[in-house]
């Protein structure tokens, strides 16, 4: 006895492909749709249309170190201190304080850092008199113009650094403080009596000049219009050639 065949309706398979193209519209559209916010949630992105544009986010730059630097005229030790500038990349600014008119370019010095880093306003600095400060407050009125630089770097010509620049930047940068050497000052000769009451005795002290500053305590160096003037006025070589040093 024969088999009786029994043909599917064309109705029945037409309905059966239609669903099956939507569990695969489905499928898909699914796994477009978790591709998408997987997409935006680890690259930071959301959805534009077509009037809206990307917008990079600004460049936080890092705060800098203002290296200071007092010499006469060249600087002998500049090839040291470009060594070490090379791995600072823009967390540095470079200021010279020289006798006026002398200029750094190509005919008096061989590292590119130092070109054209003279400030405009140098004074005449004598030894033992107030017109070293005068010229500290120069260089730090320069370089507090500039609102990146955050700590300030009084350098001689004769200094060298004793450590790379990163070290350096991470020691000075670790803390919120100044960094000032100063003692009890043993010899009476060194202070002028007519400063009083302006800069009392008891507040006399001794120091080294090459110091590290907030920008804050920079400030204060420069607004000063009060204990400046006393040393002008009577911390002069003359005094010290009769009361000794």
């Amino acid at each position: 006895m024969k088999k009786k065949v029994v043909q599917q309706k064309p109705q029945h398979r037409w309905k059966r492909k239609v669903l099956t193209l939507m569990f695969v519209g489905i499928f898909f559209g699914g796994l477009l749709f978790m591709q998408t916010r997987w997409y935006t949630h680890v690259v930071g992105l959301v959805p534009l249309n077509h009037h809206q544009f990307l917008v990079s986010q600004p460049h936080v730059q890092s705060p800098k170190i203002a290296f200071l630097f007092i010499a006469r005229n060249r600087l002998p030790l500049e090839m040291v201190w470009d060594a070490f500038f090379r791995g600072g990349d823009s967390k540095f600014s470079i200021f010279v304080h020289s006798r006026p008119g002398f200029l750094f370019n190509q005919a008096t010095t061989r590292s590119t850092y130092f070109l054209n880093r003279q400030v405009n306003d140098s004074t005449q600095v004598d030894w033992g008199e107030a017109s070293m400060i005068e010229a500290e407050r120069i260089l730090l009125r320069h370089a507090l113009d500039d609102p990146l630089n955050d700590r300030f770097v009084f350098l001689s010509d004769s200094c060298i650094p004793l450590y790379n620049f990163s070290y350096t930047y991470d020691y000075i940068m670790s803390t919120s403080t100044s960094f000032v050497d100063s003692f009890a000052d043993t010899k009476e000769g060194r202070y002028n009596p007519k400063m009083h009451p302006v800069i009392p005795v008891h507040n006399w002290r001794k120091g080294s000049q090459w110091v590290v500053l907030t920008r804050k305590h920079a400030r204060i160096v420069v607004d000063d219009e009060t204990v400046l003037p006393m040393f002008q006025q009577y911390c002069k070589v003359t005094h010290y050639k009769v009361h000794g040093l």
